[in-house]
């Protein structure tokens, strides 16, 4: 049976521990680097290097940025009572691009799921908790998805910010139907949590 070649298993293996890449997949972006000109191939390398060489976590935010604090929480025109906490860096990027919020991040680290062993434990609480305690935060939005697991982390983090910090108020992001679509196309969960999240029509509004 022909064998491996150390350095190209020593590879996959590396590759396959990538989401959405398991060992076939793998094995195919491996002998695809093997195709590509040696000078791809280290820039590649050296990319990923400088990646670890020149990132780091903000200590405010959590955010991955090459200073600390990150630029948006050193940006002193943010509105400092209001913080956005987000599962992942990612869904704060996106929250960014909109361009439509001005008050700073918290990043959880994760949403609870206790079945694939991510207790509440493995989530950013104590650093949390030093934020909020340092008295500026005057209100929590919590834009962590309608996932069952968002569902629940939203109730242990919301339960956790009224037992420890009374005086913050805190709120979620609206859900339910998207605009431009319709009720009869909708599944179910989403008109649940539309009826749950309505909104009082005011006179005048939106006219």
């Amino acid at each position: 049976m022909q064998r491996i070649p150390e350095a190209l298993k020593n590879l996959v293996d590396q590759l396959a521990r990538l989401p959405g890449l398991g060992p076939k997949s793998a094995m195919r972006a491996a002998m695809m680097l093997l195709k590509w000109p040696e000078t791809e191939v280290r820039r590649l390398g050296k990319g990923i290097y400088d990646l670890r060489d020149t990132l780091h976590l903000c200590g405010r935010c959590g955010g991955l940025s090459d200073s600390d604090p990150c630029p948006i929480c050193a940006d002193a025109g943010r509105d400092v009572s209001q913080l956005c906490v987000v599962a992942e860096w990612d869904s704060m990027l996106t929250l960014e691009e909109g361009n439509f919020y001005r008050g700073h991040y918290f990043i959880l680290g994760g949403l609870l799921a206790p079945l694939d062993h991510r207790p509440a434990e493995t989530l950013e609480i104590e650093r949390l908790d030093d934020r909020l305690g340092e008295g500026e935060v005057r209100e929590v939005i919590l834009a962590l998805g309608a996932t069952a697991e968002a569902e629940a982390t939203a109730s242990f983090v919301r339960e956790h910010v009224a037992a420890r910090f009374p005086g913050v108020r805190v709120t979620r992001l609206a859900q339910g139907i998207p605009l431009g679509a319709e009720v009869k196309y909708m599944d179910r969960e989403t008109l649940r949590q539309s009826l749950r999240y309505r909104q009082e029509l005011q006179p005048g509004v939106g006219e």
